[in-house]
């Protein structure tokens, strides 16, 4: 008996250890989310990339309740009052804007954050490296792209660029 408990112990110690050891090992990067003229929008956005996925994980305050377009642009340029510096959607697939979920979409169409009462939301979402990447060289990268919160939401169909309205918060993509 003493030597199955430790077996059984010594075994839960090697996968605590492995598990302790694990990290992620592709590219990461993020934007800080600052906001417009007038605005009070803000947030933190974490870009992770594993094999052939990147994740996304986006926690932004100072929203009115409901949802917000959420997309990639295609400058890293948010010095305008307005973040219109920020250019359109960054599309590097030439496609039709649309949900994150449609064949047809904008590789930088996130869809939409749903904030609470409070004027929270947050957002995890997983795009495959064929529409974005975080490797810089790539004609699909994210670096050094801007990243824009809308004021409306995105309808999924209105093109280019779903109808969202205007720019509450802007930032920049940079690699860790």
């Amino acid at each position: 008996m003493k030597t199955v408990t430790a077996s059984a112990l010594l075994s839960a110690i090697v996968l605590v250890a492995g598990c302790a050891g694990y990290h992620a090992t592709g590219p990461s990067a993020e934007a800080r989310l600052k906001p417009t003229q007038g605005n009070r929008t803000s947030g933190f956005v974490h870009f992770q990339q594993n094999g052939d996925r990147v994740t996304v994980r986006a926690s932004i305050e100072g929203l009115t309740p409901g949802l917000h377009g959420f997309h990639v642009h295609e400058k890293g340029d948010c010095s305008a009052p307005d973040a219109m510096s920020a250019g359109g959607h960054f599309n590097p697939g030439a496609k039709h804007h649309g949900a994150p979920t449609s064949a047809d979409h904008h590789g930088g169409d996130f869809g939409n954050l749903t904030a609470d009462a409070n004027g929270r939301a947050s957002l995890t979402l997983v795009v495959t490296k064929g529409e974005i990447t975080l490797d810089r060289d790539a004609a699909n990268s994210i670096i050094g792209k801007g990243l824009i919160v809308h004021a409306d939401p995105d309808d999924y169909k209105t093109q280019p660029t779903g109808n969202s309205g205007k720019r509450l918060a802007c930032g920049v993509i940079v690699r860790n």
